[in-house]
């Protein structure tokens, strides 16, 4: 059994405590936040200014796209999440809960007619990865069959086994179901080496390996930049919506993902910038036009919050692991964090010993 201290408690650090108090590990958690819940919205009295306190993600869509994702990101980061599917159903199985937390229903990849050459852009870029199932096309009656709210005309393909989890539940889980973590709120870790952390206060924790999950604080003790992402939350009770959706345009990224209660988050914005300030009316604009424009029924939504968060990212938007004795940093994750968490920290894991890089084991 080691004794284990980890920096950060965002997707990442609450993985990784998780897994290795099941492991039988003595594992502390040191975090800034107050608690382990979703802060409140930053328009209802809570976070800094437009944007929120907390992990990121909080704020985030919880879309598990690895096939979807190969529209901008990397073959490497489809891997990983490929890999990390499977993972995420067996850990949201053992986690249990009222409502399934890790939902794989398959995704809808959506064009306008007038965008075919983008959607066909796209739909190479899938084809090149040999692994990657390919996307299954769908004629008007079979759009109407999966979503009956999509509009008309759409051009649509479904991508089976992709899905979502719900991110602030599933946090909350995670550090509620890890036995015997020791949790530190409101401790702010400024350093990590190997052996010891050291927080805002000049206190020393001693441990025998220090892991560092800090996202963007863990500057500068590692090279990241903030990259700011949007989200719309619309309250759409009555609109059926079964399953992630995503647009292929030529200038917007943009997805819709059921949550419980009628709810739909649009998103994501990509803007570099480290601005935490409320979203603008451009990005809100868009993102809401590009939604209605797929889902028509939207239009009678009722806006219910509007989020902005910074994702940690590097110079090639690709996450990293490095490992040494005594340490090991996990950082980088960018927009793809609940997406590829179980495959990289598993692979951080392995670094340091604490697993077997050949288990097949899923959660």
């Amino acid at each position: 059994m080691a004794r284990i201290a980890i920096a950060g408690a965002g997707v990442a650090g609450r993985l990784m405590a998780w897994r290795l108090a099941h492991a039988g590990h003595s594992v502390s958690v040191f975090d800034p936040a107050d608690g382990p819940c979703p802060p409140p919205p930053a328009h209802t009295g809570g976070g800094s200014p437009g944007g929120r306190s907390g992990a990121a993600g909080f704020s985030a869509a919880g879309m598990l796209s690895p096939i979807a994702e190969l529209d901008h990101a990397d073959a490497r980061i489809a891997r990983l999440g490929w890999r990390s599917l499977p993972r995420w159903q067996a850990i949201g199985a053992a986690l249990g809960g009222a409502e399934p937390l890790v939902r794989t229903q398959g995704s809808l990849l959506l064009a306008h007619g007038s965008d075919r050459g983008a959607a066909a852009r796209v739909l190479a870029r899938i084809a090149a990865v040999p692994e990657a199932p390919a996307p299954e096309p769908l004629d008007a009656a079979q759009q109407r069959a999966l979503e009956p709210a999509l509009a008309p005309g759409l051009l649509a393909w479904h991508l089976p086994g992709e899905g979502q989890v719900l991110p602030g539940e599933l946090l909350q889980a995670l550090a509620e179901q890890a036995p015997g973590v020791r949790w530190h709120w409101g401790t702010a870790i400024c350093s990590v080496d190997p052996g010891r952390l050291r927080d805002s206060h000049g206190r020393e924790h001693r441990c025998e390996l220090a892991v560092d999950t800090r996202g963007l604080g863990a500057r500068p003790q590692v090279a990241l930049r903030g990259v700011r992402g949007e989200l719309v939350w619309l309250h759409a009770p009555g609109v059926p919506l079964a399953r992630p959706l995503r647009l292929l345009h030529p200038r917007h990224r943009v997805y819709l993902v059921p949550r419980p209660g009628g709810r739909i988050v649009v998103g994501a914005s990509e803007i570099e910038s480290e601005d935490t300030s409320a979203p603008s009316l451009r990005s809100t604009v868009e993102l809401l036009s590009a939604a209605h424009s797929l889902v028509p029924e939207l239009a009678e939504a009722r806006i219910e919050r509007l989020d902005s968060h910074l994702r940690p990212a590097r110079t090639d938007h690709l996450p990293f692991v490095h490992h040494e004795s005594g340490l090991l940093r996990l950082n980088g994750l960018f927009r793809h964090g609940w997406l590829i968490a179980p495959a990289l920290v598993q692979d951080a894991l392995a670094a340091a010993g604490l697993e077997n890089p050949h288990d097949t084991a899923t959660a």
